[in-house]
């Protein structure tokens, strides 16, 4: 496990770059990413960093709506399995302490949160949660 714990932007862009290294060459999930995002890596990965400042560093640098763009994914309860597995292995690969902590509680959340909506929205046609 590493020691090295996340404290700036610098860190936050490691993690979002290693992350997606990983997942872009990932078996399960690199098909369905690189489909979705094709040559758009370098805008994404853009919008993840101000993402994940925004959560772990409370800088308020990301404007926007999370889910909406994951609604339509071909995915299931693996790939977020996998995606969690890949985050957490990251992080622990990469640093320690609160904030890295943090970021694995978050990134858990997320997975949950976004397999459950996903899940409402196939089974109701798309109905808004109110």
């Amino acid at each position: 496990m590493a020691e090295n714990e996340i404290l700036n932007l610098d860190d936050v862009k490691l993690l979002v770059d290693t992350f997606y290294g990983k997942i872009r060459t990932d078996e399960l999930l690199g098909p369905i990413f690189n489909e979705r995002i094709q040559d758009r890596w370098p805008i994404h990965l853009e919008k993840m960093y101000t993402f994940w400042q925004t959560l772990l560093l409370e800088q308020h640098t990301y404007h926007g709506r999370p889910f909406p763009p994951h609604v339509n994914l071909p995915v299931a309860h693996e790939h977020f399995e996998q995606w969690l597995a890949l985050f957490t292995a990251t992080v622990d690969e990469l640093f320690s302490g609160e904030k890295a902590a943090e970021a694995k509680w978050r990134a858990a959340n997320i997975a949950k949160m976004f397999e459950t909506k996903i899940n409402y929205f196939r089974g109701h046609e798309g109905r808004a949660i109110l």
